[in-house]
């Protein structure tokens, strides 16, 4: 299994593996996007193996900070269609968000002063490697270069009161992504991961990847059938029961809270929570 990840030190920014609580860079040349569409590439990256800097000295960025398309999926476990009192969806529903909202891992969320409804998500991320159009699902996963996890915040009074998402998703801040890509040498489809989301010391969220109602194959071979995927595209595939607006009463997310999603296979994703103008 391959972790890549970005990161910075000493003031400069680049990106590499991790291996054993050490990270290898990548030599300047090489564009993260083209190794993870490219595995012979990424491959060498591996065997060349420059010295390494120790992981507790890097600080690690957003893995995916600008993706050509950012695309969400919505409603997208059975367990969280349930608990919304909405049927099981025949097609995916499906959104863009922007690409200004990504944070890195212990970045802080930030809400905005107009709102005090922002919930907690927790996703499964892909990132695409090779890109392609009208891809048939069996080919999809030759497309995938890897998975990481999206912590989805949403303004459920904006979204409510706009009944499009994509603005109420989109907030400065409110992707966290990270802490680093996974690929799915190891992982495979996905298809079998626990999904867990903590605030504070508080489990909300525990379901796992089987509860997905559209794979990430079947969402990656739906979405190229009306628009070509480009490499570096981050997808995220819904999230499971448990999230604040749902819960009697509701759960918002407080200033001074933190909220933590872990993925089975990839890893830890934490950040701090803030109000507007807050100290942090």
């Amino acid at each position: 299994m391959t972790l890549v990840a970005r990161y910075a030190n000493h003031g400069r920014a680049g990106w590499g593996l991790i291996e054993d609580d050490q990270l290898f860079p990548a030599d300047e040349d090489v564009a993260l996007v083209d190794a993870l569409a490219d595995n012979e590439l990424l491959q060498r990256v591996s065997k060349a193996k420059k010295a390494p800097i120790p992981l507790d000295e890097v600080s690690l960025l957003a893995p995916m900070p600008d993706p050509p398309q950012f695309l969400g999926v919505g409603l997208n476990y059975r367990d969280h269609a349930a608990e919304a009192g909405m049927e099981i969806p025949t097609d995916p529903v499906t959104f863009g968000l922007y690409k200004t909202s990504i944070i890195g891992d212990g970045d802080t969320i930030e809400m905005p002063p107009f709102s005090d409804e922002n919930d907690w998500e927790a996703e499964l991320g892909i990132v695409i490697g090779s890109g392609g159009r009208d891809i048939p699902e069996e080919d999809a996963l030759g497309h995938v270069g890897g998975y990481t996890i999206i912590n989805d915040v949403t303004a459920r009074d904006i979204q409510m009161s706009e009944g499009q998402w994509g603005r109420s998703k989109s907030f400065d801040t409110f992707k966290p992504m990270g802490p680093w890509i996974v690929t799915p040498d190891v992982l495979g489809d996905a298809s079998d991961l626990s999904i867990s989301l903590w605030v504070n010391d508080d489990l909300k969220q525990s379901s796992h990847t089987s509860e997905l109602i559209f794979s990430v194959t079947q969402i990656v071979s739906l979405l190229s059938r009306s628009t070509t995927l480009l490499p570096g595209t981050v997808i995220t595939t819904g999230t499971p029961h448990g999230v604040g607006f749902s819960r009697t009463p509701p759960e918002f997310l407080k200033d001074g809270d933190t909220v933590s999603i872990e993925i089975e296979g990839i890893g830890r994703l934490s950040n701090p929570v803030a109000a507007a103008g807050s100290e942090t």
